[in-house]
């Protein structure tokens, strides 16, 4: 009896441990995320088959990950953009339509991205522009906007990371003319502080100029996440290579401006409505630019100043790439880089020359089309491309996925996670965008908003009036047809051609149908 009391209590001993051990696993930490913003970056990168481009970090990265080749934005300026891919909604959602429109007074309610990461654990950092310009959204960070020490004055507070430059001259002009403007007009963009030179290239420290000092702060905050129990989300947004183009010197020296192509299609396209591009207004707030014409008009920007702006832009973006090399290796150092889920993308496109323009603005696809890159723990394809059609308000949904929580069901993109581990397979059938044409930059001064469609074979542009109080639509003022297989840099604008009346109708149903109608099977 003894004996077989001794076997039971043994018996009960090994089942109870068993028990406790399947019951009382330690809960695996979910993998980090650092989503990084790189601010009017568009695909020109190695890896996306730039023959120029200096970018051996990025590219090196992609061939650790997954590159989406034709990932659209919903629309080719910061605010919109951003707020749309930060809350998976679209523009016409969101009803930020222009940089003025700020989401979190329209949709005050709205739940960004690290808002519904924080709601299951995450830490939320934010270093940089994430949202438009200074709008940290504190609502949506544990820790909405940690700033290097040495760009924290009072009067600074509401300037812009690329406004910055390393020339005590320039400084001195800035505030100069920053207080004349003031005077004039108390609320401005950038706080006043968008002057002078469109480049600069000192040669300095990468840390001096503003990205540099931000990637130092990026850098300790991991660190310190780290050590950290929680998992964490980081926003990280870089500023260049938005204007002015103002890189450490040595970036510039990776590049013969003789060397640099000049755009492949240097005019507006052919049969364009008279209002499809911006005035150019960003590029004329900086020294020697401020008489310039509008693209739709006889002006022309010289040889020798179009090389100069298109140098600074591929040293710009060199710049940071050098800046993400230095990151990931500190990840790795710190012992955090396997365990994270990082993205890489552009929040619109920019014209160097293209279309007779330099800037975003258009719904032209020189300003939609964006670089997106992803590399995840476990990644079951590396060093894989798609050409899939994916859009930027797809991330929030992919994420969610990738970290192993909830999506919300109000979600307007998909998630890309099934094109990662079938690269080639079938997808959406179209992406979708818009861009609203204020009077003040229309060359005919009327206000227009304009729907975007691009399939396989065809971009799609429908332009109507548009009532920005109501945002509502009024009449068609015009259409637009490029055929991407035989123009794809749209040179000619078809849509008035006999024999294409049938693909603008069918085109057009499709546009009408929206993106629900274009979701992956």
């Amino acid at each position: 009896m003894k004996k077989n009391y001794a076997s039971y209590c043994l018996i009960s001993i090994i089942a109870l441990t068993i028990f406790s051990c399947n019951t009382h696993k330690p809960e695996v930490k979910k993998p980090n995320i650092l989503f990084i913003s790189i601010d009017d970056l568009r695909p020109t990168l190695g890896v996306y088959g730039d023959s120029i481009a200096v970018t051996p970090n990025i590219d090196y990265f992609a061939s650790e990950g997954m590159t989406f080749r034709q990932t659209f934005t919903q629309s080719a300026v910061c605010a919109p953009s951003r707020a749309s891919l930060m809350t998976g909604l679209r523009p016409d959602s969101t009803r930020v339509w222009h940089l003025g429109d700020k989401f979190r007074e329209l949709k005050p309610d709205v739940v960004t991205m690290p808002q519904h990461f924080s709601k299951f654990g995450y830490h939320t950092v934010n270093v940089g522009k994430m949202f438009h310009n200074y709008m940290p959204d504190s609502i949506s960070w544990d820790e909405p906007d940690l700033r290097p020490e040495q760009f924290k004055r009072p009067t600074w507070l509401n300037r812009d990371g690329e406004t910055f430059y390393i020339s005590k001259d320039v400084q001195k002009s800035q505030a100069t003319k920053r207080d004349s403007l003031l005077k004039l007009r108390p609320m401005r963009y950038a706080d006043g502080w968008n002057t002078g030179p469109a480049w600069e290239s000192a040669d300095v420290h990468d840390s001096l100029y503003y990205d540099g000092a931000q990637t130092e702060i990026a850098k300790r905050a991991l660190t310190r996440l780290a050590k950290n129990d929680k998992p964490f989300y980081m926003g990280l947004g870089y500023f260049r290579p938005h204007l002015p183009f103002a890189a450490p010197k040595k970036y510039w020296d990776y590049y013969n401006p003789e060397e640099i192509p000049l755009a492949a299609n240097p005019n507006v396209p052919k049969n364009a409505p008279g209002y499809t591009m911006n005035s150019m207004y960003e590029l004329r707030s900086y020294d020697g630019f401020n008489k310039i014409g509008h693209p739709q008009s006889d002006f022309k920007i010289k040889e020798e100043t179009s090389r100069k702006l298109k140098h600074g832009y591929y040293a710009s973006v060199s710049y940071i790439d050098g800046l993400l090399g230095d990151l990931f290796a500190h990840m790795k150092e710190i012992g955090i880089y396997e365990n994270t889920i990082i993205i890489i993308w552009g929040d619109h496109g920019w014209k160097l020359g293209e279309h007779n323009s330099w800037g975003k603005m258009t719904n032209y696809n020189i300003d939609l089309k964006v670089p997106m890159i992803i590399r995840y723990p476990n990644q079951e394809n590396r060093g894989m491309q798609t050409f899939a059609f994916t859009e930027l308000v797809d991330m929030f949904p992919s994420l969610c996925e990738l970290a192993g929580i909830e999506t919300p069901k109000y979600m307007q993109g998909t998630s890309f996670v099934p094109l990662i581990k079938e690269p080639n397979r079938q997808w959406k059938n179209a992406a979708f965008s818009q861009f609203h044409r204020r009077p003040k930059v229309s060359a005919d001064g009327n206000r227009y908003m304009g729907y975007s469609i691009n399939t396989k074979k065809h971009h799609y542009i429908e332009w109507y009036s548009w009532n920005p109080e109501t945002g509502t639509r009024g009449d068609q003022k015009d259409v637009e047809l490029y055929d991407i297989e035989s123009d794809p840099n749209e040179f000619v604008n078809i849509a008035s051609n006999s024999n294409q009346k049938k693909i603008v109708e069918t085109l057009s149903k499709q546009l009408e149908g929206g993106w629900r109608k274009a979701l992956p099977n």
